[in-house]
């Protein structure tokens, strides 16, 4: 009985061996995924305008474990982290217009602004359409216009957001227009990052297309 105890004792140790040698080990090379990650979104975003928020929404948005490597990959994290933020703008700017009627006096610029991330939304939400056919489109001419596209919507989406942001001036504005053009603000910047990141997929992209199409 003694030695059977003692036989499984020492079956348990060098499990527990084999355990604290692996785990380790495993551990290292999620840390080494990560980091490799996180290296490659840096780079990334050192051509936006707002790298730190960049970094931010990728990050944020990034699956655990999951080392982007594709441009295109990155554009389509960032257009999504955009749409998020255009969509949450636009259900606090809903949520204002239904109690705008105690508001007279900012009752026009709200609406504009409602309208302005509506429009947002939707062509956000177009664009990141259209860059997920660009993976299911052979290379011709129509991958052309389908770049041509993501970058018109992209950018009048920025255009969109940041016309509210400039409809809200000054320092001597209310609480609730801080708070929009706060909002605003920040749908605008990450869409202007996500243009930017479109723009280092497409150059990339038209280029390899180009090389495809040569005899």
């Amino acid at each position: 009985m003694a030695k059977h105890c003692l036989s499984f004792l020492l079956i348990l140790l060098s499990i527990f061996s084999l355990l604290s040698t692996v785990e380790p080990s495993f551990a290292g090379h999620t840390a080494h995924r990560r980091s490799r990650a996180r290296a490659n979104i840096e780079a990334a975003c050192k051509g936006t305008l707002y790298p730190d928020l960049c970094i931010h929404c990728l990050t944020t948005y990034v699956k655990p474990n999951t080392t982007i490597q594709s441009p295109q990959e990155l554009a389509h994290v960032a257009l999504t982290a955009s749409l998020y933020r255009a969509l949450y703008a636009r259900a606090f700017v809903l949520k204002v217009a239904k109690e705008i009627d105690i508001l007279k006096r900012e009752n026009q610029v709200v609406r504009d602004c409602l309208q302005q991330i509506n429009d947002s939304v939707d062509q956000l939400s177009g664009s990141i359409k259209e860059l997920r056919r660009l993976g299911n489109s052979p290379v011709g001419d129509d991958l052309f216009w389908h770049i041509s596209n993501v970058e018109t919507w992209v950018g009048t989406a920025l255009t969109d957001a940041s016309t509210c942001v400039d409809e809200l001036p000054g320092p001597n504005m209310s609480k609730l227009k801080a708070t929009i053009k706060g909002k605003f603000l920040n749908v605008a910047q990450t869409t202007s990052n996500a243009l930017a990141l479109f723009h280092r997929f497409a150059v990339r992209y038209k280029a390899a297309a180009s090389a495809t199409k040569k005899p």
